[in-house]
């Protein structure tokens, strides 16, 4: 369920006889080996990018809030990471460091954004968060970040959850500029006392049935909690896609996801753990046009909707 998980570790690529899941259960740490092999070879970096047909973009990230001194640092090291794994674009968004957030609060983080693009141009691609408890002064700051900073999509975290009236309005905002909303979710097996109105799958399949129009992304499915019944929640859901993002590295989700929704609603993402969300894509039983469906394809076609 955390948003922010160690970015990188290292360890040398598994061989062709290891099984997925001992591969999986060291994704963390996979994918610096091949490099260091290529490297060794005298070859170029082309390993650490899948074997990959197209461009590879992370769905889910996030730039660091300016209150940690290492900002910087660390939003460098992200960029950093995407190199070395074949990362070609990150869909990121800025979160307080407390919900539920202020409008000065996301306001500022929407600035950081739309900075992260121009210190990134090309790499880094926005998502506008905001708290949609803030009414009218959310709904602005979507259209001034949309309309005006190019930023892609919105970002709703666990303020309210999806299912509330209150977020009506953001959908038909979303629905009207024609940008997907990433929405924080998980299926947790206790109540979490923190996120008292966090969203779950089937939460996003009732929003998905009321506004069909809507292109929705269930954050993380592997996030933390149930993530099958995440995914059999959403089964009957077409508007929805998974985000593949989360730092639980079970085997068998991608392809579970593959299996139930089918191949064209899941999307690559890792939420800051980027070698674990290589691995389990590298894990995955995919042939090659199903891979690059995930890993960009599908975010590509998504973001292609957006109206004029």
């Amino acid at each position: 369920m955390k948003d922010h998980n160690s970015a990188s570790s290292m360890m040398r690529e598994p061989s062709r006889s290891i099984s997925r899941r001992t591969f999986l259960q060291g994704s963390v740490v996979a994918a610096m080996g091949a490099m260091e092999l290529a490297s060794r070879r005298g070859m170029a970096a082309a390993p650490s990018r899948l074997e990959r047909k197209g461009k590879v973009i992370d769905c889910h990230a996030h730039l660091t809030h300016h209150s940690r001194a290492t900002w910087e640092v660390e939003d460098r090291k992200l960029i950093e990471a995407a190199d070395k794994l074949g990362i070609d674009q990150l869909c990121c968004s800025t979160l307080t460091p407390r919900r539920p957030a202020t409008a000065d609060g996301f306001r500022e983080c929407n600035r950081w954004t739309a900075e992260g693009m121009r210190r990134f141009p090309g790499r880094v691609l926005g998502y506008c968060y905001v708290n949609p408890g803030y009414g009218r002064e959310a709904l602005d700051e979507i259209r001034l970040c949309v309309e005006e900073r190019g930023f892609i999509g919105v970002k709703l975290y666990n303020e309210y959850t999806c299912t509330e009236p209150v977020v009506f309005p953001i959908l038909e905002l979303a629905i009207k500029l024609g940008v997907p909303i990433l929405h924080h979710a998980s299926h947790s097996h206790y109540f979490v006392e923190e996120q008292p109105r966090m969203s779950d799958g089937g939460h996003l399949a009732e929003l998905a049935r009321r506004y069909p129009e809507a292109m929705l992304i269930c954050a993380h499915i592997s996030g933390g909690g149930d993530w099958e019944w995440t995914i059999k929640a959403l089964r009957h859901a077409p508007n929805v896609m998974l985000d593949t993002s989360g730092s639980v590295t079970d085997d068998g989700s991608v392809d579970m996801a593959v299996a139930v929704v089918g191949v064209d609603r899941v999307v690559f993402g890792c939420d800051s753990s980027m070698t674990a969300g290589i691995g389990k894509i590298r894990g995955a039983k995919l042939n090659a046009q199903d891979r690059a469906k995930i890993l960009g394809g599908n975010m590509i076609r998504l973001l292609g909707r957006r109206k004029a």
